[in-house]
């Protein structure tokens, strides 16, 4: 294969013509072009449905336009003409299916019909809903008991759907909700809860127009939440400091071309997104706020000895603070050989970071799965959080902590109940709700369900969207564990390998989308809710006619299939299935916060949750916000592979043409990549350490030291602009890498960031 065939010129600038070019591509693949540009109107829009894409909030001041190339692809890929009826099912076993790959599975279209897997035929067939319910019902009321299954949540589903699945399944008499917030930004939750009372982030979209500096750490917003690009070049235009902290070169991290704006495009313009780039190791985040920290406490000393202005906010820290001076005495602790030898960068570079944080009067620290998938990735994320404490960058305009999660409503999933320790108070407030007692032991989260399904003691599976099979570390062992469930459950709007693993009983069931229309018994249209990651609650009406007429709202399938198990003489089933107002009054009855959710939901834009650290009350155990003196990680991955030409710390992530496991099309436009996804970026003088050249094939193995061979064959190797040492490549091909025995701290996530791998010639 030559080079131009999967290496080509990169664009200069992130969006612009290429954005639009693919605007225009999805849009024509979608089968109805001019439907998806009508449905692109409503998106993000106080009338219309909230993005199916990412969390990045709205601003609340309103857009005449708040959709961005991926979320095009979004809703392309939702609102297509293409349809996967019970004809396609009846033409292609299963075992034939697997073979396909994700992008030809989604490819096929819309889900139409409830299916019933035959493993006489090894064929999907339709059932009807009853059916599938009262079997279902059937396969979990025959478990020895509710804890051997597994109710897996995507972070697509709306605030009523995964409401009503965690009612249910908790009345069932379980508290296992592995979900996919498990395998991306529990680490941030956990972090946050313990520095300052919340696992969510402190800041509106509006505090980006006010801040002097913002720190962009582990993330890459061009492919991930393209619409933070505008935000960041509007900083540095009215001359903020946008300082990136990325292992890669990422391209929509240097500049962007604003599509939406006519003349920016004649012209060929674009403008920088951020104004200091500095390239840590994998894992060397937490390193890196160290040494911040470090020249803050160096700075402070010197203004006391020369009698300037002080710092550090000895207010704050004093009214607001505790453990200041453990963490003080471990930052003192911690050498700049450590620091610089763990972070890859030299004590110049993070003394100038530093500098741009000390000048700066208002700071936002913003950051996703770069930091946060990391064996001590909660640490990370308190070190992260001590040094916004040290000058009182929390709980004031323009300035705090911005954790940006993926799917569109994983922080809202986990709001409401979604959560395998939910508190004491939220479990209090659902028996006084129901009037039973409810299951209070911890549940499993995903690698604890992974555990379970890989050592037989789970038997049932139900998924609530998303793609766990393809999803989940270690994956190859995953899909060949599912097939000995004895139920498999998949509410989804596309076909994907999950579907295609069976269980001894398994079923398909298609859900309406985010973009179509859904009425009530009465005719009235519904409306469901989503959370950003700003905290801000917004409604979202489909406006699509459904893709097919048995589809049924994730409201109305978890509804059927709690009244098939349970019945109804705890909960009016159908009365909730019928009316998303009666659920919203429901969880505004059980979660105050919401206070009266309904009139609260129409409002323009919505409304935003109670915040407390924003507000500067905080809600920990000594009631200020706590610093960690945590000292630097030991015997990281980096640590352990550095001495080894073919050994490499590898982290996976997405292309451009991607969101999570969902591939919209083979090219990576940022990176320069086309036509392909087996492959393996490198720096190219690592390449020649190999005694390889770009473009060679290898296989990747996994240098875990478990025993179990885990192998990826046929990569093809990619030059890039990426520290020595260190690898990257694609999800969900290479998650055939990721051991699910090496996770998070605390946060039991999965260590996608920092995976130990050797590079060898291909073998055929």
């Amino acid at each position: 294969m030559a080079d131009n065939e999967v290496v080509g010129k990169c664009s200069k600038a992130a969006g612009g013509w290429g954005a639009l070019k693919s605007v225009g591509r999805q849009l024509m693949g979608s089968g109805a072009p001019l439907a998806g540009a009508r449905t692109m109107l409503k998106a993000n829009q106080p009338d219309g449905f909230d993005c199916p894409g990412c969390a990045w909030g709205d601003p609340e001041h309103g857009s005449s336009f708040e959709f961005c190339e991926n979320g095009v692809k979004a809703v392309a890929w939702e609102a297509t003409t293409a349809r996967a009826k019970p004809e396609f099912f009846a033409a292609h076993t299963v075992s034939e299916l697997r073979g396909w790959s994700d992008f030809e599975l989604e490819h096929e279209g819309r889900l139409t019909h409830p299916l019933r897997y035959d493993s006489a035929s090894d064929r999907y067939s339709p059932v009807t809903w009853d059916e599938a319910f009262g079997e279902i019902a059937d396969a979990l009321n025959a478990l020895d008991t509710p804890y051997q299954a597994e109710f897996y949540t995507s972070g697509r589903a709306s605030n009523e759907a995964a409401f009503l699945y965690q009612m249910f399944v908790r009345l069932f008499g379980t508290n296992n909700f592995p979900d996919c917030s498990n395998m991306c930004h529990e680490a941030s939750g956990i972090a946050l809860t313990e520095a300052i009372g919340i696992g969510k982030g402190t800041v509106r979209l509006e505090d980006f127009e006010l801040a002097d500096a913002i720190f962009v750490v582990g993330q890459n917003p061009g492919t991930n939440h393209p619409r933070m690009l505008t935000d960041l070049r509007a900083a540095v235009g009215r001359g903020a400091r946008v300082v990136v902290l990325n292992t890669l070169k990422e391209r929509g991290l240097h500049r962007f071309a604003d599509p939406q704006d006519k003349l920016e495009m004649l012209a060929g313009g674009s403008a920088s997104t951020s104004t200091d780039y500095f390239t840590p190791l994998l894992g060397g985040d937490m390193a890196v706020f160290r040494g911040i920290a470090k020249a803050v406490f160096a700075a402070e000393d010197e203004a006391v000895r020369a009698g300037k202005p002080a710092v550090l906010d000895h207010q704050f820290i004093a009214a607001h603070c505790s453990g200041f001076d453990a963490y003080r005495a471990t930052v003192d602790a911690t050498s700049w050989d450590d620091i610089e030898d763990q972070s890859g960068l030299s004590r110049l570079e993070i003394e100038d970071a530093a500098a741009i944080f000390i000048a700066a009067d208002n700071v936002i620290t913003t950051w996703a799965m770069g930091v946060t998938q990391h064996r001590h990735s909660v640490v990370t994320v308190r070190e992260i959080t001590n040094v916004m404490l040290l000058r009182g960058q929390v709980g004031r305009p323009g300035a705090g902590l911005c954790p940006v999660r993926g799917h569109s409503n994983v922080q809202g999933d986990r709001t409401v109940g979604i959560n395998e320790r939910a508190p004491a108070s939220f479990i209090d407030a659902m028996e006084r709700e129901l009037g039973v007692s409810l299951p209070r032991a911890v549940g499993h989260n995903t690698l604890g369900a992974i555990g379970a399904i890989l050592d037989g003691t789970a038997r049932a599976f139900i998924g609530l969207g998303g793609n766990f099979a393809r999803a989940v570390p270690d994956s190859a062992l995953i899909a060949e564990a599912f097939g000995k469930l004895d139920l498999t459950v998949n509410i989804a709007t596309k076909l994907n390998h999950s579907h295609l693993l069976p269980g001894r009983s398994a079923f398909i069931l298609p859900c309406l989308g985010r973009t179509e229309i859904d009425k009530n018994s009465n005719g009235v249209t519904q409306i469901v809710t989503v959370e950003d990651s700003m905290s801000m609650v917004h409604g979202s009406g489909g406006i699509n006619r459904p893709a097919s007429p048995e589809l049924r709202s994730e409201v109305r399938i978890i509804a059927g299939i709690a009244k098939a198990t349970l019945g109804s003489g705890v909960v009016d089933w159908d009365a909730l299935a019928d009316n998303n107002d009666k659920v919203r009054d429901m969880i505004a009855r059980v979660l105050p916060i919401f206070g009266d959710f309904n009139a609260n939901v129409r409002k323009p834009r919505g409304f935003r949750l109670r915040n407390s650290a924003a507000l500067r009350q905080w809600d920990t155990a000594t009631r200020k916000a706590n610093f960690s003196d945590a000292a630097l990680p030991e015997n990281t991955v980096w640590q352990r592979t550095r001495d080894s030409d073919d050994t490499f710390v590898l982290q996976t992530f997405r292309s451009h043409d991607q969101y999570n496991t969902t591939v919209y099309g083979m090219d990576d436009r940022y990176r320069g990549v086309f036509g392909a996804r087996q492959v393996v970026f490198l720096h190219r003088d690592d390449i020649a350490a190999l005694g390889a050249e770009p473009q060679d094939l290898v296989d990747v193995l996994s240098a875990a030291d478990d025993g179990i061979e885990r192998i990826a064959r046929g990569f093809r190797l990619v030059p890039y602009d990426i520290p020595r040492g260190c690898a990257a490549g694609y999800y969900p091909e290479l998650n055939v890498l990721v051991p699910h025995t090496e996770f998070g701290d605390k946060s039991f996530t999965p260590a996608s960031k920092s995976i130990a791998v050797r590079i060898r010639p291909h073998v055929d």
